[in-house]
């Protein structure tokens, strides 16, 4: 009885928010309509195909971290590494090809198990020292980038040899079935990975404890679940999806570039809370967080077709991360 008790309320919890967050998800998804069709009668530009493709493969890489950080936000932690990770991972990737001369798929293996291998240090740091995530996190953010850039030698490590390596992220399948349809591989990869994410989300063991812990990880930890264990899963999920999102960006640039990643963890993090996960923990899903997403590349897209800036596209994004806190703030005080 004391399990029922204790596990059943993250589960009763996400049905009683199921109105709420379908109003957060259909909010987000009206905005990025509206965005289209400003977008779109401001600029001709905005919806040509090559631009749709363009944001398309903007939204691959910041999507597929964003998956990861959607589990972590949920039982009420950050990451910040995320970024960071994504180089390290690249980076293996290219060792393991480059370098070593081991065929692709091995080397997008062992890039993946690079990104797995920093979320499971993060999660046994957070899970069994009781660091905080915050600083936890950060912490692997500078170890992460130091170890890329000193795996590398400061020097980006290019695929030349390996052409096909390329084509993970920037071929199309659709393409050569369907002639014109060029849409990147790697917008497939994403959807693919969405569809694992919702299915670990929804439908297994580590999904329904990663509610449990963001509702209330101290009845869940009571309820006899080993809340250090399934914390640590969750941080090495996080890690592996930076890990891909690594694998992708080297495709999609042909090289490992040790000094990129600094400021993805960022538009991952905006791209979840708006998609309506909460900071609190709790409560989030797949849904949102790649609607978040594209929300997040079309706004970036469309100020740079408008000419904004840089610096007032940085504002704008911020300023529309704080409203959609804001918002899920107002509604849990609401409700």
């Amino acid at each position: 009885m004391a399990n029922t008790k204790t596990l059943n309320p993250p589960t009763v919890g996400r049905m009683g928010w199921l109105k709420g967050d379908a109003a957060q998800k259909i909010l987000a998804f009206a905005g990025l309509i509206i965005m289209f069709i400003v977008f779109s009668l401001a600029s001709e530009n905005f919806l040509r195909f090559s631009n749709i493709v363009g944001i398309l493969l903007a939204t691959a890489v910041n999507g597929v971290l964003a998956l990861g950080a959607t589990f972590v936000i949920i039982t009420a932690g950050i990451d910040l590494s995320v970024g960071t990770v994504m180089t390290f991972s690249a980076v293996m990737t290219g060792v393991f090809i480059t370098y070593m001369g081991l065929p692709i798929p091995l080397g997008v293996i062992g890039g993946l198990g690079a990104g797995a291998l920093a979320g499971f240090i993060n999660g046994s740091i957070i899970s069994r020292l009781r660091i905080p995530p915050f600083v936890a996190t950060l912490g692997m953010l500078y170890v992460a980038k130091g170890l890329a850039l000193i795996i590398s030698d400061l020097k980006p490590i290019y695929f030349t040899e390996t052409p096909a390596f390329a084509q993970i992220a920037g071929g199309s399948i659709l393409g050569a079935i369907i002639p014109g349809f060029d849409i990147p591989n790697a917008v497939l990869i994403l959807a693919g990975a969405a569809i694992v994410a919702h299915l670990i989300l929804t439908k297994t063991i580590l999904g329904r404890y990663t509610f449990a812990i963001g509702s209330n990880e101290e009845a869940t930890r009571l309820s006899g679940v080993n809340v250090k264990f399934w914390k640590t899963a969750v941080y090495t999920l996080a890690g592996m999806f930076a890990g891909l999102g690594g694998v992708l960006i080297a495709s999609r640039l042909n090289s490992a570039q040790p000094a990129l990643g600094t400021g993805y963890e960022l538009d991952a993090i905006a791209a979840v809370v708006i998609g309506g996960t909460s900071l609190s923990g709790g409560e989030g899903t797949i849904l949102g967080t790649i609607i978040g997403a594209f929300i997040i590349s079309t706004l970036t897209n469309g100020l740079r077709i408008l000419s904004v800036p840089q610096e007032w596209q940085i504002v704008v994004t911020g300023a529309i991360v704080i409203a959609a806190v804001y918002a899920d703030i107002a509604r849990r005080r609401q409700s």
